[in-house]
């Protein structure tokens, strides 16, 4: 069986579309890996790219990512909601099918050397490719952002897994890792007070004391005028979508504040859509094998 692995690359960049589209026309340039999906924010000022394929071809894709990225990029001028630690911020490998998680841990490490090697870039590995337990955490790796980045690397336990001991000029510093299909899901609030989405992003988040597969944090979308609470789900299948979405529902009531609006970044698992339907319409012996297109599928 061959192997296919998804990588969803994140660039500081949402807001010149130009860029975006030059790193997007110089990934699809290369045979056998497929971009399946961009998404760019402009109050995040960050765009999500979708792809996936075999080793090869996808390691391939990835450097020529950090080539367009690093030249069109600079984080000294760079301002956005969303915490960012390089010009090319995380690269996760995420395992889909034909290929396992290990497979993935070695991908990211022979990314990681060459980029480093390539473009003098510092690197960290986070999640299951980490080189130490403290590592395994994306906030914490990025915790201090760009701005913060040449201080933070002067304490050997924040040494760069490879790469220069000191920050990119103008690109940063780069998280590179393996990790489980992840749901990059935001709730609306119908508030400019961005205070509320963050004590909400306090209590559902895992290190806050709420849901354990839950990341979450409070900021303002200042082009929309409404405070945002961005999630990522890192195990739908044990903390569903609607949990949250009702979760953090019942807490903006609590602050006299509607939910106005969620929205799904990138691409996301038909279970994790199949979840929320059967529960909000309380599907009475539903079956996912129901599902018209899966069916179809599974006929072939």
């Amino acid at each position: 069986m061959a192997q296919i692995i998804e990588s969803v690359p994140n660039i500081s960049e949402g807001r010149r579309p130009e860029v975006v589209a030059a790193v997007v026309a110089a990934l699809r340039s290369v045979a056998g890996a497929r971009v399946l999906d961009v998404q760019s924010d402009k109050d995040h000022n960050r765009s999500v790219l979708t792809l996936a394929g075999a080793p090869g071809p996808l390691r391939e894709a990835i450097l020529l990512l950090f080539e367009h990225s690093l030249a069109a990029i600079d984080l000294r001028g760079h301002q956005g909601e969303h915490p960012r630690l390089g010009a090319v911020d995380v690269v996760p490998f995420i395992p889909i099918e034909g290929a396992t998680m290990a497979d993935c841990v070695a991908l990211a490490r022979e990314t990681a050397a060459a980029v480093a090697e390539r473009f003098a870039l510092p690197v960290y590995l986070y999640e299951e490719a980490a080189a130490a337990p403290h590592r395994r955490n994306l906030e914490d790796i990025r915790r201090g952002q760009f701005e913060g980045l040449a201080v933070k690397m002067k304490d050997p336990l924040w040494a760069p897994d490879f790469g220069p001991a000191e920050p990119h000029v103008s690109g940063g510093a780069v998280a590179i890792g393996a990790r489980p299909p992840l749901v990059a899901y935001n709730i609306n609030l119908g508030t400019a007070d961005v205070e509320i989405a963050k004590r909400i992003a306090k209590a559902i988040r895992h290190s806050g004391g709420g849901y354990r597969h839950v990341k979450a944090m409070g900021l303002l979308l200042a082009e929309r005028g409404v405070a945002q609470v961005s999630i990522n789900m890192t195990d739908f299948t044990k903390t569903p979508l609607h949990r949250v979405f009702d979760t953090v529902r019942a807490e903006a009531e609590r602050h006299g504040v509607n939910v106005i609006g969620s929205e799904i970044v990138g691409l996301v698992p038909a279970d994790a859509l199949v979840q929320a339907a059967d529960h909000y319409l309380r599907l009475e012996r539903f079956d996912p094998s129901q599902v018209l297109e899966r069916r179809m599928r599974e006929s072939e």
